[in-house]
């Protein structure tokens, strides 16, 4: 060997990933996710997808229209119009949901009750990355404080929920079974209303936090205020009519109709544009139509006759825990869904934030051929 400086080691291909710029590499990863095919288009990317302006329901003949169930199984989103919410309740409301966001660190924290999922959370604080605070309420928007009044935040509330309960009423019975909500039962239901900051357009489609619900429902405020969400067909920019009521359909609506119907993963979230100090604030006001932790999940709708011992052989053992827990555990003739309960799966997509993957994926039953 001779003496001497020795030469460097030649690259290795992993020296020369690190040497690719990082912005090429993201470029060329948006290009191969627009490239797939429609099965994977759910996957988040980078680009943002041009904005629509969802289907438009007269609220005041939405019995008679049957675009109320072609909306729900094709899109799994609409818009209400000529609705019973008045804009002036919807304005007030919105003024005391910013004051919530007015509040010192301390009393955001102390001035709501916390019950999972209800109560206030920081995602910048938690995780750093960037997703802003939130609250989530209860239907009577009950706070610790004498000193915040939500009086029209509750009256817009429970306004939403009445729409909302008549929404999911004319659904199943569009669909052929029977409301489990019920029409005057409020120990079949729970309604949440989440509050949440608006989000810069390259951080709206990795917004996270969300919980099951069968129908969630927005009032448009502004006309130039756009949302992203997440639907069965991959990400969406919505632009709805001021003064509409957009309403989103759920993971527990999709369950019960057995797949018929498309869904929303979690809540619209607010757009702030490109701008990085956008010139006014901006907040989303989700009201979600739930059901109460203790429930259990099962189709409510049979469509595909398909052989009562078909299961998923890849989560035949997690499957079965499932349906012990819940008190399941038949496996009927049609069914694409097993039972399961809401409180694991509701712990898991709220902590877990699955955007790669369907989190209902692991309750299908798969054929097989």
């Amino acid at each position: 060997m001779h003496g001497g400086a020795t030469s460097a080691p030649p690259p290795t291909p992993s020296n020369n990933l690190m040497c690719t710029s990082d912005a090429a590499t993201a470029d060329a990863l948006s290009r191969l996710l627009h490239r797939l095919p429609p099965t994977l288009s759910s996957l988040p990317t980078r680009r943002s997808p041009p904005t629509t302006c969802p289907q438009s329901i007269s609220f005041s003949d939405v019995q008679a229209n049957p675009t109320l169930l072609s909306c729900a199984s094709q899109l799994g989103l609409f818009q209400l119009t000529n609705h019973p919410i008045p804009s002036q309740l919807a304005n007030s409301a919105e003024s005391e949901a910013l004051s919530l966001f007015d509040l010192p660190a301390h009393q955001k924290q102390s001035s709501v009750p916390k019950s999972w999922p209800l109560g206030f959370e920081d995602d910048d604080e938690d995780n750093g990355d960037g997703l802003g605070e939130s609250f989530c309420l209860d239907s009577l928007c009950s706070t610790e404080s004498t000193e915040l009044t939500l009086t029209s935040l509750r009256e817009f509330t429970r306004a939403l929920e009445k729409v909302g309960m008549e929404v999911i009423e004319l659904l199943c019975s569009s669909l052929g079974f029977q409301n489990p909500l019920g029409k005057d039962d409020p120990t079949r239901f729970s309604t949440m209303m989440w509050i949440s900051e608006g989000l810069p357009d390259k951080k709206s489609q990795t917004a996270g936090r969300f919980y099951p619900y069968v129908v969630g429902l927005q009032y448009q405020i502004r006309s130039n205020q756009k949302y992203s969400l997440l639907a069965d067909s991959g990400w969406l920019s919505v632009l709805p009519q001021v003064d509409s009521i957009m309403v989103t359909i759920g993971d527990i609506a999709q369950v019960w109709s057995n797949g018929k119907l498309k869904k929303v993963r979690g809540r619209p979230v607010a757009c702030l544009g490109n701008d990085s100090k956008p010139s006014g604030r901006c907040i989303s006001m989700s009201l979600l139509v739930t059901l109460p932790m203790d429930s259990t999940l099962s189709p409510l709708l049979q469509i595909a006759a398909i052989d009562g011992n078909d299961r998923d052989d890849d989560n035949d053992d997690e499957g079965d825990q499932i349906d012990s827990r819940c008190g399941g555990g038949e496996r009927e003739a049609g069914r694409l869904f097993k039972s399961f309960c809401l409180e694991d799966y509701a712990w898991r997509v709220y902590h877990e934030r699955l955007f790669f993957k369907d989190p209902l994926d692991r309750y299908r039953i798969k054929k097989q051929f």
